[in-house]
């Protein structure tokens, strides 16, 4: 694999008209940063995130305050509390999104929230401590204990949340291999621990964040 400073060179090479600074995009969250989120935020935001998923976005922020109206506004214990009555009900509720497979998720996260604080004191305090170079270690936790957290859904949950991750997306997939770390769109656990290792090097040389490196590899294949 190329060292950081050639990977900026090939990304800079390909888009002169930016600056590294512009490439690298804005930096994550700090820890106090993400201590102070309130769980309820924290569950809200990993919703939006499951009813974004193959729609556009802004369909979906358009009509967030009546999810957080028809959820109790994401109050962990609220929702998993709620009937099945209750959750077959908000499919005759216009203002939201009617993907039932999604409203039980809703519920089903509420749990894995509750769950949460009381292991670690708070979600915030989990996340917020979960160390970045073994990230990895978290998408699979979210994706085992959650609902509808496959794929790439739990680092986009965690981008969206400010929490420092890398993104696997089909640009920084085309990167990584040309960079011979993988070859092939990482999937299984022990490929996802080899994509780790490579952004745990990049970090080393760089002091730079996960996600920087991650935009950074994305621009270093000239299509972004």
């Amino acid at each position: 694999m190329k060292s950081w400073s050639d990977l900026c060179a090939q990304a800079m090479n390909f888009h002169p008209e930016s600056s590294l600074d512009e490439l690298l995009g804005q930096a994550p969250l700090r820890r106090e940063e993400l201590l102070v989120l309130a769980d309820d935020r924290i569950f809200s935001t990993l919703t939006r995130r499951i009813f974004r998923a193959g729609l556009k976005h802004s369909l979906v922020d358009a009509k967030w305050p009546a999810f957080e109206e028809a959820f109790y506004h994401f109050n962990p214990e609220a929702v998993q509390e709620m009937s099945d009555e209750m959750l077959e009900g908000l499919m005759q509720n216009d203002q939201i999104i009617r993907h039932f497979g999604k409203i039980k998720a809703t519920r089903a996260n509420a749990m894995l929230m509750v769950d949460l604080a009381q292991e670690y004191g708070s979600v915030a305090k989990m996340i917020a401590d979960w160390p970045e170079e073994e990230i990895v270690e978290l998408w699979a936790l979210l994706k085992k204990r959650g609902k509808q957290l496959g794929g790439n859904s739990a680092a986009y949950f965690l981008r969206m949340l400010g929490k420092d991750t890398f993104m696997l997306t089909d640009d920084v997939v085309t990167a990584l291999k040309a960079q011979g770390v993988i070859d092939k769109k990482p999937t299984a656990h022990r490929d996802l621990i080899q994509v780790q290792s490579a952004f745990n090097q990049l970090r080393e040389q760089s002091g730079k964040p996960l996600c920087q490196i991650s935009r950074l590899l994305a621009h270093s294949i000239g299509q972004v």
